[in-house]
C-alpha cells in the first residue's frame, strides 16, 4: 500500500511567449527513496499498471485543494497508456469528485517503453484522445521512445528531458538535436516543451532556438500565484468542492466561418485576385484533392510582400506556397480553452491568424476568428460569474434544470430534491439578517461537500433558503441523514428543514419542467411535518410517503403512504 503514502508536488509549465502558466505538472514524492523506485518494484511484482493508475488518480484529488483550474499535467507509463481501461476507471471517479473534465488533463507517457506493443500502446492513446484527454510523450532524449512512435502518435506535446538540456549552451551536438525538434513540433503542429532549467543560459539557448514551453527550478513559483513549485501536499483525502460551471464551456464549433479556399497549386497572382475581388477574407486556405489544409495565408502579410519592392516580379506566377505559412489547424468539437493555447504557443507574427478546424480526415471544415474567441471566453466567463448565488457561490437553478433533462433523455434513473429552511422568516426577524445569511452559507458549503464526496450529487441554490439538488437514486439516503441529521442553529435559534424529493424512474418523468411542478406542493407536505422532515413522491402519481418527521416510527413501518 506504498503508494496510498505518496503525497505530490505541483511544477507549473511556462510559457515563453506570454510569460504566463500554462498548466502544472503532479510530482509524486513518496515518503521514502524515488518514485522511480516504487514504481521498479510494482513493475516487478507485476503491478505497475495498478500502481500507476492510483497515483494519477490521486493526484487529481490532491491538486483540487488548489483550485489551480489551469490544465492538469499527470505521468503515466507507458504499459498503463497500453491498458486504458483499467486507468479509467479511477481517474474517472476522481474527475467526477473534483468536476475536472477529460480535456483539462494532459497525460504524459514516458519510459520503459520497451516490451509494450506499440499497436496496443497506440490503440489506448486513441481511447484517451476519444474520451477528450490530451496527450504528451515524456523524458525524450533519455528513455527509449521509439522515433516511429513520435512520428506515427498524435500527441499534443513533447517533453525533452532535462539530462539533454544540462548540456546547453555550450555542446553544438545538443544545440543541433533541439533545433531538429524544433522544426519537427513546428512542421507537425506539435508543442515542444523544454524541462529542467536552471540557468539563465540554458534559458536563453531554448528561447534562441525557438522552445516556446519551459519548465524547471529556474523559475519562482511566486511568479504564478498559483502554487508553490516545492509543495508536498498529505495523502489526498475528501477532495475540495469545486462548484459545478453554470454554463457549457464555448467549443470551437461556436464560432466556425466558412474558409475561403483555393487549390493548394494555386499562384501568388490566384490568391491575389481573391484578396483584391472579396473584402471578407482574412486570409486564404490552400487544400489538397481531399481538402485537407496544405497551406494559410494571412492576407495583411501576403499582399504587402507582394507590393513591396519587385514583389510583384518575383512572385506573381510563382507557387503560393512561397509566401504561405503552415496550416494552424485544431480539430472539430475541442473547446475554446485549447484554441487560446495554441495562440498563445504561436509567434507573434501568427498570433491573429485564422485557425483552420479540421474533421476526423483532416478535412478542412472553416476557420474560425481569434478575437471572436477571445470575446466569447470573456461573455461566457461574465455570464458564469453572474449565474453564481453571491452568498453561497453556487450556481443557479439552470444547472441542475440541464443535469435532470440530460438524464431524462438518456434513460438515467435519478432522484430531484429541493430543500428549504422551515420559518426562515422568522430567522431573520428574530437573529437578524446576518445570522440568515450565515446560515444560508452553512448550508451551501454543506452541499457542496456532498457534490464532492458523491459523484453524481449536482447542486444548485435558487435563491433566498431554496436549493436544488440532483443525485443518483442510491446516494439520496446520505444526502438526507446529512441534511437532516444536522443541528442546524442561527445565533443559537433552533432551525429545522425540510427536504421534498421525487424519484425519476422509468418513462413517466418527461423533463424538468414537470419534475418542479410535482416538487413545489411536495415540499409544502413536508414542510407540514414537525421538525426536520423528508417527504418523497414519484411522477404519475398523488401518492407520498413520509420518510423523516417528528412523530413517523421507523419500526412501526417502512415508510407511511398517504
Amino acid at each position: 500500500m506504498a503508494e496510498n503514502l505518496v503525497g505530490f508536488a505541483f511544477q507549473p509549465l511556462y510559457s515563453l511567449n506570454t510569460g504566463g502558466v500554462v498548466g502544472v505538472e503532479a510530482l509524486a514524492r513518496p515518503p521514502g527513496g524515488r518514485i522511480q523506485d516504487l514504481l521498479s518494484e510494482a513493475r516487478r511484482r507485476g503491478r505497475l499498471v495498478d500502481v500507476d493508475a492510483g497515483l494519477v488518480a490521486q493526484a487529481v484529488l490532491a491538486e483540487s485543494a488548489h483550485e489551480s483550474l489551469l490544465p492538469l499535467h499527470l505521468n503515466l507509463c507507458a504499459l498503463s497508456a497500453a491498458a486504458p481501461q483499467l486507468v479509467l476507471d479511477p481517474l474517472l471517479h476522481s474527475l467526477g469528485r473534483t468536476g475536472r473534465r477529460p480535456r483539462e488533463i494532459v497525460l504524459e507517457i514516458g519510459a520503459p517503453f520497451h516490451g509494450v506493443s506499440p499497436k496496443a500502446l497506440l490503440a489506448g492513446m486513441h481511447r484517451f484522445a476519444e474520451l477528450g484527454f490530451r496527450l504528451s510523450f515524456d523524458g525524450l532524449g533519455s528513455g527509449d521512445l521509439p522515433l516511429n512512435l513520435l512520428a506515427e502518435a498524435k500527441v499534443d506535446l513533447v517533453k525533452l528531458d532535462r539530462t539533454a538540456l544540462r548540456r546547453l549552451p555550450g555542446d553544438a551536438a545538443t544545440v543541433a538535436l533541439v533545433e531538429s525538434l524544433v522544426h519537427f513540433t513546428s512542421r507537425t503542429g506539435i508543442r515542444l516543451a523544454a524541462t529542467g532549467i536552471e540557468a539563465e543560459e540554458q534559458l536563453a539557448t531554448v528561447r534562441g532556438l525557438g522552445v516556446r514551453i519551459v519548465q524547471g527550478n529556474l523559475f519562482s513559483p511566486a511568479r504564478t500565484g498559483v502554487m508553490p513549485s516545492g509543495l508536498v501536499t498529505a495523502p489526498p483525502g475528501p477532495a475540495l468542492p469545486v462548484p459545478p460551471t453554470p454554463t457549457a464551456a464555448p467549443r470551437v464549433d461556436d464560432f466556425l466561418h466558412a474558409a475561403t479556399t483555393l487549390p493548394d497549386d494555386s499562384t501568388c497572382d490566384d490568391v491575389r485576385r481573391v484578396l483584391l475581388d472579396h473584402d471578407a477574407p482574412t486570409g486564404i486556405v490552400g487544400l489538397d484533392g481531399q481538402r485537407r489544409p496544405r497551406w494559410s495565408i494571412d492576407r495583411a502579410r501576403f499582399l504587402l510582400d507582394l507590393t513591396g519592392p519587385f514583389g510583384h516580379a518575383l512572385h506573381a506566377n510563382k507557387a503560393a506556397a512561397r509566401l504561405a505559412d503552415p496550416p494552424r489547424t485544431i480539430r472539430t468539437g475541442a473547446g475554446a480553452l485549447e484554441l487560446l493555447d495554441l495562440v498563445a504557443d504561436a509567434g507573434l507574427v501568427r498570433r491573429g491568424d485564422d485557425i483552420i478546424v479540421v474533421g476526423e480526415a483532416g478535412q478542412c471544415l472553416g476557420v474560425v476568428f481569434v478575437t471572436e474567441i477571445v470575446r466569447g471566453m470573456a461573455e461566457a466567463k461574465i455570464e458564469e460569474a453572474a449565474a453564481l448565488n453571491p452568498l453561497t457561490r453556487l450556481p443557479g437553478s439552470d444547472t441542475v434544470a440541464r443535469e435532470v433533462d440530460r438524464r431524462i433523455a438518456a434513460g438515467r434513473p435519478l432522484v430531484v430534491a429541493w430543500l428549504d429552511v422551515d420559518s426562515f422568516k422568522r430567522v431573520n426577524d428574530t437573529a437578524g439578517f446576518a445570522a440568515g445569511d450565515e446560515l444560508i452559507r452553512t448550508l451551501g458549503r454543506a452541499l457542496t461537500d456532498l457534490a464532492a464526496k458523491l459523484r453524481s450529487v449536482t447542486v444548485s441554490h435558487v435563491g433566498g433558503d431554496d436549493f436544488l439538488i440532483a443525485c443518483d437514486i442510491d446516494e439520496i439516503p446520505a444526502i438526507a441523514d446529512t441534511l437532516l441529521g444536522t443541528p442546524w442553529t442561527a445565533e443559537h435559534l433552533p432551525v429545522t428543514v425540510s427536504l421534498a424529493t421525487v424519484v425519476c424512474a422509468g418513462t413517466a418523468a418527461k423533463s424538468y419542467r414537470e419534475v418542479s411542478r410535482l416538487l413545489a406542493p411536495l415540499k409544502k407536505r413536508a414542510k407540514d411535518v414537525e421538525g426536520s422532515s423528508w417527504v418523497n413522491s414519484w411522477p404519475g402519481t398523488d401518492r407520498f410517503e413520509i420518510l423523516r418527521g417528528r412523530g413517523y416510527d421507523s419500526f412501526r413501518a417502512p415508510n407511511q403512504v398517504l
